[in-house]
């Protein structure tokens, strides 16, 4: 039997990983929210002179850079090579649904070489996070 003090703890200890939880991944379900509603328009909302595939890569290194920071529980975002590879596989899975939902858009189109512009730009925003942790965990050892 629990007295009120450990019940307590375990649900301050659940709010606190709640909230925790909600800080890491709120910035990534948002930004899949904007992904989903920017794939819901008729027409992309580009700048004048904005080619669509360099516009898909930096959409998905945004995607990218906060998957990042959610893996590496806050910043800077340093990540492991496997949180690297767990990161670009969500991203890109992420891609394909979007190109899924965009086949059913009026004026849209699903578009293999998108799927592949959105890999490419997480997979350099994940990949230069993993490198950056490398590079700097080294350049504090080496003093």
């Amino acid at each position: 039997m629990q007295d009120a003090n450990t019940t307590e703890c375990l649900h301050f200890e659940r709010c606190i990983l709640n909230y925790r939880l909600l800080r890491l991944w709120g910035p990534v379900a948002l930004y899949m929210a904007a992904i989903f509603y920017l794939s819901s328009l008729h027409q992309a909302p580009l700048p004048p002179g904005v080619a669509d595939k360099p516009a898909h890569s930096f959409g998905y290194l945004g995607f990218g850079l906060v998957i990042a920071r959610a893996l590496a529980r806050g910043l800077p975002p340093r990540i492991t090579f496997r949180q690297a590879l767990i990161g670009f596989a969500l991203a890109s899975f992420y891609g394909i649904t979007d190109e899924l939902h965009q086949r059913f858009v009026t004026g849209r189109s699903a578009e293999i070489a998108d799927w592949y512009a959105d890999s490419l730009g997480a997979s350099i925003a994940l990949f230069a996070c993993w490198a950056w942790g490398i590079i700097s965990t080294r350049s504090v050892n080496d003093f």
